[in-house]
């Protein structure tokens, strides 16, 4: 496998490929390991196996970045056979997804769990017959009562939510910087809580709901 040493994680971020849904909202796990790789001089992304694929170090660990580029419900056909590659287990695993029950600006991390009806995390489960790896919930709110929940996670973000988009994706990355260094009980304490200064969460913020109804059709790219 190229890109030289082996990493002690892998951290798949979940999305569509392709220009059409490059700032949608169902693709926010693609743009935190863009912020990741961006924050590395030397990290770069290359096509390897159905996937981008890219490593940065975070202190003397060195990360295996990876897009899957099979649509989002196939995304488990990438992610399983790279973990399987790099002699990982299930439990080093990062994976980074959109998240309809939380608000825009929250974001949750946990370990395990089922696949709360998110079709790129059905493929990872399917495909490693394994739920013990480790999640950032990435918030990007439900969709107004008159607008399809496919069209909404599908949709871009809305300029006015450009501010606080930028700034949970920079969350996200530092949430995941803080598992594989401190472990995900110590990054759950500091990013599962809400932003200081953040408006009052509505009854959208999915705490405890763990997805319930949360996606449309099970097309491709949802």
């Amino acid at each position: 496998m190229p890109l030289g040493s082996v990493p002690t994680w892998l951290v798949a971020g979940l999305g569509n490929p392709g220009s059409t849904y490059r700032r949608t909202r169902h693709n926010v796990g693609f743009l935190v390991v863009d912020q990741l790789v961006a924050r590395d001089p030397r990290a770069s992304w290359l096509p390897y196996g159905g996937g981008l694929h890219s490593h940065v170090r975070i202190g003397e660990l060195v990360l295996r970045l990876v897009k899957p580029q099979t649509y989002m419900n196939r995304s488990g056909r990438v992610v399983a056979p790279v973990l399987r590659a790099l002699g990982l287990a299930s439990s080093q695993l990062v994976v980074i997804h959109d998240d309809v029950d939380l608000p825009l600006g929250r974001l949750r991390v946990k370990a395990g769990g089922g696949h709360g009806g998110h079709n790129g995390l059905r493929s990872i489960e399917q495909e490693l017959a394994a739920r013990d790896y480790l999640r950032v919930r990435v918030g990007i709110g439900r969709p107004p009562e008159d607008e399809d929940l496919t069209d909404w996670v599908l949709g871009p973000f809305d300029p006015a939510e450009d501010p606080l988009r930028r700034e949970t994706i920079a969350r996200a990355a530092d949430a995941v910087t803080t598992v594989v260094m401190e472990g995900w009980k110590a990054a759950a304490n500091r990013f599962n809580a809400k932003p200081r200064g953040q408006a009052p969460a509505s009854t959208q913020d999915g705490e405890g709901k763990e997805g319930e109804g949360r996606r449309g059709g099970d097309q491709d790219s949802t």
